[in-house]
């Protein structure tokens, strides 16, 4: 008779890696890609993996089931356009199981309701109450491949509802944090993220990594093939992404919580380049300004990109921003409204104008990144209009003719081209630290349902109160090439590292320019920047040596126009003056006094619902 006990105490469990993978549309567009797609899960299988496939509906499926609808009544039922669109998604994974099956290796196909997808029955936009991973888990046990459909589930009532807004790479992410995958890949038409577009600078280098807040910052480059959401759920949980190629067999790019050099300070450059900016000048400085100028704007839906406010004076303000050229005259009537309620105030516009950003987590601890950009554009004769900035992203607006020699100039300045880059030829380097949050699988299970369940609200993460800093304002700089690159080589050769940069756009020749530092740097960035202000006699510097900087950071900022509206509407209903804004795709920063910064913070903490 065998030793029991002995044989449990030798018994030795493996614990075997998951792979999510996800096919968009394309992927599975035909029956020649579905088979492609089978190879693809069977080889992961193959590699030692448990595969879980996500899949989307075939090709332009969605919106032939649309259409179909829109034929027959111009007002389908929720209920029903639910049950028909999940059609789509059972379509997929159907065929998707057939042809692993017919490759030889056993598969299953799964509904969100199979999977164990729980929502309520708000159809169209359901939200989710529970995921179970049980029978995922059974099969991947029993050795199968589960092909899973995309972002749909059912209600209490057996109803068949779809998830809205967010797409099967949010659907993947989810799964790949309940079942801790070890990766999950997102399979598309590219083959990677590159650091800038490869049609624009030929150049261009495929990255092998990313970190999650990178790509955020950069969805005008290639995250257009990666749901942002997904990457904001993915950084929470610390999902491991990867972008590759569902149609050549060769490495993507892994998004994960750091980059691939961290010594590398800029990953990659973005254009935006069908852009106009609108300005309202004299302005009373005073609060609830921003809070109706934005809710005019949002009345109109109208996405507001780069947003500046520089420091006021004399009771007066200006603000800037830039919108899709195609939304200019409606932008143009809602700020004609604003002005109208203000009772004081110009509206003046530009056209032709493009957006540059470089993005780098690397920049958050280098103090030469700006100097470094300003420095090369001045070299390429690319003159500077408006700047915004955040921890590791620097915009600039420029003439939109000018857009391509500054993309170029500044991938070139930063050796973007090899994998090691080029360090900033000023400033000085250091070095910060990560922090990692673990949890056990059943808070992880409920916090993903939890985060899940909100993802069609305007998407707050964290609202940051920094009360560490002091701001400097230099007036009347010209407004020529070369400026802004000699001002802030200065500023970094001292060491000093430099947080918000906001210059709105020039008039008359002349240009206003603020930035935050160091509330502890402050004598020296005086001793620096007089120095340089020389060159100019016109110039006059001020500065405060404690500010509130407020940090209203989370996805879809761009998209969702409500957030600048709520965050200056509390702002105003806290009696908060606004002095500076700043923003970028992740975040929108404004600086207040420094005995308003508390009140400030409980205020938009309150407003967003945050804890």
């Amino acid at each position: 008779m065998p030793n029991l006990s002995f044989s449990l105490l030798t018994t030795v469990f493996l614990i075997v890696p998951i792979v999510v993978q996800k096919f968009g549309g394309t992927s599975v567009a035909d029956a020649n890609r579905i088979l492609n797609a089978a190879r693809r899960a069977i080889a992961a299988k193959h590699a030692g993996n448990q595969v879980v496939v996500v899949v989307s509906a075939r090709g332009d499926k969605t919106d032939e089931l649309i259409d179909l609808a829109a034929q027959i009544t111009d007002n389908p039922p929720a209920r029903e356009m639910d049950m028909l669109l999940s059609t789509g998604e059972q379509e997929s994974v159907a065929l998707l199981a057939m042809a692993v099956q017919t490759l030889g290796e056993p598969a299953i196909s799964l509904t969100g309701y199979q999977i164990g997808i729980l929502t309520d029955s708000s159809y169209r936009k359901a939200r989710i109450k529970k995921i179970s991973t049980d029978r995922m888990k059974k099969a991947l046990d029993a050795g199968q491949i589960v092909i899973a459909a995309g972002f749909q589930g059912i209600d209490e009532d057996f109803n068949i509802t779809t998830l809205g807004r967010g797409g099967s790479d949010t659907t993947a992410t989810a799964l790949a944090a309940v079942l801790e995958a070890d990766v999950c890949e997102i399979l598309t038409d590219v083959d990677g993220i590159y650091t800038t577009d490869p049609r624009m600078v030929k150049e261009a280098r495929k990255l092998e990594r990313i970190s999650y807040d990178e790509l955020l910052e950069l969805t005008s480059l290639g995250g257009g093939k990666l749901h942002s959401r997904s990457v904001e759920f993915a950084k929470k949980y610390n999902v491991h992404l990867a972008v590759v190629s569902s149609f050549e067999q060769k490495p993507g790019t892994l998004i994960a919580p750091e980059g691939e050099n961290d010594s590398q300070v800029v990953t990659g450059i973005a254009v935006v380049k069908n852009e106009v900016r609108v300005s309202l000048a004299d302005i009373p400085d005073r609060p609830g300004v921003m809070s109706l100028i934005f809710s005019k704007m949002a009345h109109r839906n109208i996405p507001i990109d780069m947003v500046v406010q520089d420091i006021g004076a004399g009771g007066l303000a200006e603000v800037s921003f830039t919108v899709p050229e195609g939304d200019l005259a409606e932008t143009l009537t809602a700020a004609e409204e604003a002005i109208k309620e203000l009772g004081s105030g110009r509206i003046q516009h530009g056209t032709n104008l493009s957006k540059v950003s470089a993005v780098g987590a690397g920049m958050k601890a280098h103090t030469g990144v700006a100097a470094q950009m300003f420095s090369c554009l001045a070299n390429a004769g690319v003159n500077i209009g408006m700047i915004t900035t955040s921890e590791i992203k620097i915009s600039v607006q420029v003439k939109r003719e000018q857009a391509q020699a500054a993309l170029q100039a500044i991938h070139a300045s930063f050796g973007l081209d090899k994998p090691s880059g080029r360090q900033p030829e000023v400033g000085v380097a250091a070095k910060g630290a990560a922090v990692a949050r673990t949890s056990t699988r059943a808070e992880l299970e409920r916090d993903v349902v939890a985060r899940l369940s909100s993802m069609e609200d305007i998407v707050v993460s964290d609202v940051e109160l920094d009360t560490a800093q002091a701001r400097f304002t230099i007036r009347h700089l010209p407004d020529e090439v070369g400026v802004a690159a000699k001002l802030f080589s200065a500023v970094a050769e001292g060491g000093i590292m430099v947080d918000m940069i906001v210059q709105n756009v020039g008039k008359d020749g002349r240009t206003d320019l603020s930035f935050t530092i160091p509330a502890a740097d402050v004598d020296q960035c005086l001793l620096l920047t007089r120095e340089v202000l020389e060159s100019w006699p016109s110039a006059q510097q001020s500065f405060d040596r404690h500010i509130a900087k407020l940090s209203v950071k989370g996805i879809g900022l761009r998209t969702h126009t409500g957030v600048g509206q709520k965050m200056f509407q509390a702002l105003a209903a806290a009696g908060v003056n606004v002095q500076l804004i700043s923003t970028s795709e992740i975040q929108i920063s404004a600086v207040v006094s420094a005995e308003n910064g508390q009140l400030a913070h409980s205020a938009l903490m309150k407003t967003f619902g945050l804890s």
